[in-house]
């Protein structure tokens, strides 16, 4: 199996000790994967994309690069892939985790929301993207999540009772995202209803 290089966003307020990101940081050092979990700061467009192509760019070419993206993390890869060119490393495979719908606002997030819909720049900017949501996420509806994954042209897993996938929601712990991250399932395995592809 070929190294990992492993880089995780989290979402606009950052990933506590009892969010899945944290956790899964955690099993990935104990299998010996290098983690790359960069603060991002403030939540201004321009400042979190130094940070992600910084953490891409350390990436060495013999690694399968693997990136997991919660919230508004997910919209900084949407934008990354969005002004990626010939020249940018491009990514083995991306998680794209409840990222907020096209409805949500917030006066402090500058430039990240809406984030681009490009489907041909995100098959530039990785080899497999995927799309998780929540069913009940506050910030994302359903229908929104599956018109989300339509426009993206990404495959996309809907999780029973998710709400936002995060630490509120119960994610702390999550080996589907492990065995995922690992290449060892191609999908967290949601159920997905009739219009979801799995």
């Amino acid at each position: 199996m070929r190294a990992l290089h492993v880089v995780l966003l989290p979402g606009w307020r950052g990933a506590g000790r009892g969010h899945w990101l944290s956790w899964l940081a955690g099993q990935l050092r104990g299998l010996g994967v290098v983690v790359h979990a960069p603060a991002l700061p403030g939540a201004e467009l321009g400042e979190w994309l130094a940070v992600l192509r910084a953490s891409l760019a350390a990436a060495p070419p013999s690694a399968d690069l693997v990136v997991l993206a919660h919230g508004l993390g997910a919209n900084l890869w949407l934008h990354h892939a969005a002004g990626v060119d010939g020249r940018d490393r491009r990514a083995h495979r991306v998680l794209l985790v409840a990222p907020p719908g096209p409805g949500w606002r917030h006066p402090e997030v500058r430039g990240l929301h809406p984030a681009p819909v490009d489907s041909r720049a995100l098959r530039r900017a990785a080899s497999i993207t995927r799309l998780v949501a929540g069913l009940g996420d506050p910030y994302c509806s359903r229908v929104e999540a599956l018109g989300l994954a339509r426009g993206l042209g990404v495959e996309l897993d809907l999780v029973t009772g998710g709400e936002h996938l995060n630490e509120d929601a119960g994610f702390g712990a999550w080996p589907e995202v492990l065995a995922w991250t690992l290449g060892q399932v191609p999908s967290l395995g949601g159920n997905s209803p009739a219009g979801a592809r799995s």
